[in-house]
């Protein structure tokens, strides 16, 4: 409907602007403006600013010249457009990379993209995290068990958050539990939050229920991973153990093998590491050390020594954006996280 209107000869210039939406008028003066100037733009603005520019950017396809013209109006009165643009994934896509970081880039484009180019589940990290956990409160644990299931892990993490204690350890039990839903129940879901939240489409999730809820625990801070991982324990210590087996925290850098850890320094933020490792164990220090030369182990501890007081959050921080570069590594084969004591035993 959207291209059909902006490559439409015969409609007025002067409709077709004003049925424009804000995003779509945005997207149009990043188009127009260039990728080197529009990266600047795109790094000044917020995850969710970012990610509804390139939705709307991604779905403009070619847009007349004339339009192009009408909308840039108000930023210059002797703005020209000889020929027209092209909004779709291909340019998008370049708009990002050049502008944000890989993994931010990559994380956006995929959800643009989605299975079918419209996931509603991954559209709904654009809704704040407050007006969906008061949505949960008031569902079946089943029923937001569903939900969160198919969230991505650090968003569900932050509902989690928000969630009563109680309902939250009966929503995580839920999750480990849950048998596969039928479609039909999906759908079910899908189509009551397309209306209490506007949005569109979906998918299904057959992710292991347990990887799924180490994921989740993997992106919650110090103070809620260790408030829930205590209510889940005391509902069911089996479960909480087989999560726990599969997450995987800063601390667990002490099981990498010294050649894994060696590529992992080559991926990560330097920048990122001194504060992470402010609120380290002096194990997984002297790993970093060992893996660096004198010269450089030495500036190292001075700016961790710099840093002075850090706040916790900050470090926990700094510390997840390294633990995701090693997820990533090790699901693409890179690094192997190590098997645990009970590999190492023998069958005889």
């Amino acid at each position: 409907m959207l291209n059909a209107m902006l490559t439409n000869p015969d409609m007025p210039v002067e409709s077709i602007v004003a049925s424009l939406n804000g995003r779509q008028k945005v997207a149009i003066l990043m188009l127009a403006a260039g990728r080197e100037k529009s990266s600047k733009i795109l790094k000044q603005l917020h995850e969710d600013e970012v990610r509804d520019i390139s939705l709307a950017m991604s779905g403009l396809g070619l847009i007349r010249a004339q339009i192009v013209e009408a909308v840039c109006y108000e930023f210059s009165r002797n703005f020209e457009a000889a020929e027209g643009l092209i909004g779709n994934y291909e340019t998008t896509e370049t708009f990002l990379r050049k502008a944000l970081p890989t993994e931010l880039a990559d994380k956006i484009i995929e959800e643009i993209r989605g299975p079918n180019h419209t996931s509603m589940w991954d559209k709904l990290v654009n809704i704040p995290e407050g007006v969906l956990a008061n949505y949960l409160r008031n569902e079946y644990p089943q029923t937001s068990a569903v939900i969160l299931s198919h969230l991505q892990p650090a968003y569900a993490a932050r509902i989690f958050v928000l969630l009563p204690e109680d309902y939250a350890t009966e929503v995580m039990t839920r999750i480990l539990h849950m048998e596969t839903v039928q479609q039909s129940v999906i759908d079910s879901v899908e189509a009551t939050l397309r209306t209490e939240f506007m949005t569109s489409v979906g998918r299904s999730s057959g992710r292991n229920s347990y990887q799924l809820l180490a994921d989740i625990f993997n992106n919650f801070d110090r103070n809620t991973e260790a408030r829930l991982s205590e209510a889940m324990d005391h509902m069911n210590h089996d479960d909480m153990e087989k999560v726990k087996a599969l997450m995987f925290t800063f601390e667990d850098i002490k099981r990498l093998q010294h050649e894994d850890l060696m590529k992992i320094i080559r991926e990560i933020d330097m920048e990122k590491l001194p504060l992470a490792l402010k609120g380290a164990s002096q194990t997984v220090r002297e790993m970093f050390l060992e893996c660096m030369s004198k010269r450089a182990g030495k500036i190292l501890i001075e700016e961790i020594s710099a840093l002075g007081p850090v706040r916790v959050r900050d470090a926990d921080a700094a510390q997840m954006e390294i633990v995701i570069t090693i997820k990533n590594m090790a699901n693409s084969g890179e690094i192997d996280l190590g098997p645990s004591d009970n590999d190492d035993e023998m069958i005889m």
